[in-house]
């Protein structure tokens, strides 16, 4: 058996059929945890430097705000799945059009999934902050940090779909800085407009868009110039390709969903003991998805190997 090729060949050629499979499962878990608890680490500044504040408020608006954006971003991962999975499967087959073609459909069916649930959400933010346990100010500054974040939900979306893309074609090292570059934005801004431009959560929020605008610019580049492994959207071949892409993304969704609903459920309970209590467990809550991002990346890391494989039979 010939010894593998590097995974960032940029040839567009599978890379997870030839070598040692162990070899590659553990570069794709060490840089897609890497760049996962980059993801994660994102939210873990923001609370870090709006609890400099000092006001137990504004962490626990950003606690609220964290439970419906772990919501959001479980959703990405699910569909996520979807993309790579069909485009590595395409690539082992050694059927590159069709690796280009499902790229394409599935950072436009990413897009739309989630246009739509951040739309739901936007029109019913109240109601779900107060079903969590909000109200009053904190309630006020939860709302108004959700609604300058919320509207940038379908760049993280396109950007975590373009870091899949890259997963399946072996790419792990661009892979990881897709998501890495978003916590390098965040860790550099948050404290010039949180404490600087003296904007506070206002502020977090802010950088919380520009950071989802760095991913999606990064992995979109290394996709579609580095690579050239999307092919030109179409409406018509994504509505075509869609009943494939959801045949996976359904249950990948439904599984990702269930762990922010139980966080979902516990920050509901926790708010009966007022806003001290809800930020702590926001700080807890964003301890433990960096503490155990290796564990998150394996599953999305053995995703493309395998479809790469099953493609190729």
């Amino acid at each position: 058996m010939t010894a593998s090729k590097p995974a960032s060949d940029t040839d567009g050629q599978a890379r997870f059929v030839e070598g040692s499979t162990m070899r590659h499962v553990a570069v794709m878990t060490g840089t897609g945890s890497v760049g996962l608890v980059s993801l994660f680490i994102v939210d873990f500044l923001n609370i870090f430097y709006i609890s400099l504040l000092g006001e137990s408020e504004l962490a626990a608006a950003i606690g609220y705000a964290g439970t419906i954006m772990f919501f959001n971003i479980s959703v990405s991962i699910g569909l996520t799945i979807a993309v790579t999975a069909l485009v590595s499967r395409a690539l082992g087959a050694g059927d590159r059009a069709r690796a280009r073609r499902l790229a394409a459909s599935g950072l436009v069916f990413s897009a739309l999934i989630m246009i739509a649930v951040a739309v739901l959400l936007l029109f019913n933010l109240t109601t779900i902050l107060s079903l969590l346990g909000a109200k009053g100010r904190t309630l006020d500054l939860a709302l108004r940090f959700l609604s300058i974040v919320i509207p940038s939900m379908p760049l993280l979306g396109l950007g975590m779909a373009a870091s899949g893309i890259l997963r399946a074609v072996g790419d792990a090292k661009r892979a990881m800085y897709v998501t890495l570059i978003g916590g390098a934005v965040t860790a550099a801004l948050d404290p010039v407009f949180i404490f600087l431009l003296g904007l506070g959560i206002d502020g977090a929020a802010i950088v919380s868009v520009l950071a989802r605008a760095a991913i999606v610019t990064t992995g979109l580049y290394c996709a579609i110039r580095i690579h050239d492994l999307v092919a030109r959207p179409s409406l018509a071949q994504t509505l075509a390709d869609a009943r494939a892409l959801f045949t996976i993304a359904g249950p990948a969704v439904l599984t990702n969903i269930a762990t922010p609903v139980g966080n979902a459920y516990i920050t509901a309970a926790i708010a009966a003991f007022g806003d001290s209590a809800v930020a702590g467990w926001a700080i807890i809550g964003r301890v433990i998805p960096v503490a155990f991002g290796a564990i998150f990346a394996l599953s999305g890391a053995v995703g493309p190997i395998i479809g790469q494989n099953y493609g190729a039979k």
